[in-house]
């Protein structure tokens, strides 16, 4: 029991320092710009398809059962108001970044895994290469940067969902649902729903990366690190996301 306590508490700290150390590398030289484009590029538009697909069916379940729940109400007509806050403030950041530590959070893991047991990390520290600002640093900058803009995204295609679903199968008023999306994109909602995807996307690719450098054990390791990857990544975002919400919510001076 002492032996796993305290590897835990040396893998938090190893975790500590990288994910400190990974943002400063931003401003020392050498700057890989090459890299960081690249990473942006897989993780940005490598990932469009998926959270556009995503992002659709979620806001037309969302739509679907909001609508026939507000029903039996007699308030049909305020579904668009209720989809537009749950999406933008809540379900679209949160699903958004599940996807991506699915698919980005995964390949990173599985890629500086590889690179760890083909030595390839150790021939970078021989030629005085650092890691972590090589392989580590656009990886963050490529998470922090995309996943904020695929929110973006897949909150609007989220909200076209709704919109098909209320007009088309609930026969509502088309520019009543605007409205009333329009109603919810004040700055409140906005800056609720955009602050949290660039903590997500910092602890997918810190928490991705560390795994992946700390691979041990060859193919079964690499599968340990990239599963351990995305389950502490999922963990982390839903936890985040609550206490984000809850300290938004105090900053903002909304009442609960």
């Amino acid at each position: 029991m002492t032996e796993r306590l305290k590897r835990i508490i040396l893998s938090l700290q190893e975790y500590y320092i990288l994910s400190i150390k990974a943002p400063f590398g931003i401003f020392k030289r050498p700057y890989y710009i090459t890299e960081t484009i690249e990473q942006m590029d897989y993780a940005g538009a490598g990932s469009l398809f998926i959270i556009v697909l995503v992002s659709l069916f979620i806001g037309m379940a969302l739509s679907l059962q909001i609508s026939a729940e507000l029903s039996s109400l007699g308030l049909k007509m305020y579904t668009g108001k209720i989809v537009g806050v749950s999406i933008v403030r809540e379900i679209g950041p949160v699903a958004i970044a599940l996807s991506f530590a699915g698919r980005v959070g995964s390949g990173m893991a599985s890629e500086l895994g590889s690179m760890v047991l083909g030595h390839q990390v150790d021939i970078l520290k021989v030629f005085g290469v650092d890691p972590v600002k090589k392989l580590v640093t656009p990886r963050v900058i490529g998470s922090v940067i995309m996943l904020p803009a695929l929110t973006v995204v897949g909150d609007a295609v989220s909200l076209i969902g709704g919109y098909f679903i209320a007009v088309f199968f609930s026969h509502q008023s088309s520019p009543f649902y605007w409205s009333q999306v329009r109603e919810i994109l004040n700055f409140e909602n906005v800056f609720s729903g955009l602050a949290k995807p660039f903590i997500f996307g910092y602890l997918i690719s810190t928490i991705s990366c560390y795994m992946g450098l700390s691979t041990t054990g060859g193919a079964r390791g690499l599968r340990r690190s990239t599963t351990m990857a995305v389950v502490l990544s999922t963990i982390f975002i839903i936890v985040s996301d609550f206490v984000l919400t809850r300290l938004l919510l105090i900053v903002l001076g909304m009442s609960v």
